[in-house]
C-alpha cells in the first residue's frame, strides 16, 4: 500500500516540481505565456509561484519564486519518501534537502531529454507544428554548442543524440554519487 501511495505522489510532486522548474526556465530563456506550453504551465504552477512572488525578490531574469516553489515542493516530497521509507526517527534536515536537490538536478536532465526527444520528432515529422518554436527555443541553447562541433552527416543533425548522451552519463554519475 506504501508503495503505491509513494508512486502517486511522487508522480504528482515531480511533475509539478518540473513545471516550476519549466516555468523558471522560460522566463529565463524570455518565454512567455502567449503559446500553448506558456499557457499550461502557467494554469498549473500559478497557485504556488504567485504567493512565493510576494516573499521572494525577483533578480534579474531568473524567477526565483518558481526556483523556490520547485524546492519547496521537492522538499516535501523528500520529507514524505524519507518519513515512508526510512528509519522511524524524525528525518534530518540535511538528509531532507540533500534528496530534494539531487531530486531537482535528476528532473531537470530529465526534462532537458524529453525537450530534446520532441524537438527531434518534431523536426523530422512536422517542423511547423505550433508548439515547434518553443520547443526549438528551450533546446537550442544546449544544441547550440553541439551543432558547432558535430556536423551534419548526410543532411541529419546528431547533435541530440549526442546531448542525450551526454545527460545520460550526468545522470548515471549523479545516481552513483547517492547511497
Amino acid at each position: 500500500m506504501r508503495q503505491a501511495l509513494w508512486l502517486l505522489l511522487e508522480t504528482l510532486g515531480s511533475l509539478l516540481a518540473i513545471a516550476c522548474l519549466l516555468r523558471a526556465y522560460m522566463n529565463r530563456v524570455g518565454i512567455g505565456s502567449r503559446n500553448q506550453i506558456g499557457q499550461f504551465i502557467l494554469a498549473v504552477t500559478d497557485w504556488l509561484v504567485r504567493p512565493l512572488r510576494r516573499l521572494v525578490p525577483a533578480g534579474g531574469r531568473l524567477d526565483w519564486a518558481s526556483i523556490v516553489a520547485a524546492l519547496l515542493v521537492s522538499s516535501v516530497l523528500a520529507f514524505l519518501f524519507v518519513s515512508m521509507f526510512g528509519a522511524r526517527q524524525v528525518p534530518s534536515f540535511g538528509a531532507v534537502l540533500l534528496l530534494s536537490l539531487f531530486w531537482l538536478v535528476k528532473w531537470s536532465l530529465w526534462l532537458l531529454t524529453v525537450l530534446v526527444i520532441v524537438q527531434a520528432v518534431l523536426s523530422w515529422v512536422n517542423p511547423y507544428a505550433p508548439i515547434a518554436p518553443t520547443i526549438d527555443a528551450l533546446t537550442r541553447p544546449f544544441l547550440a554548442p553541439i551543432r558547432r562541433v558535430v556536423p551534419l552527416i548526410g543532411g541529419v543533425d546528431l547533435s541530440p543524440l549526442v546531448l542525450i548522451l551526454g545527460i545520460q552519463v550526468l545522470l548515471t554519475l549523479i545516481q552513483s554519487m547517492v547511497p
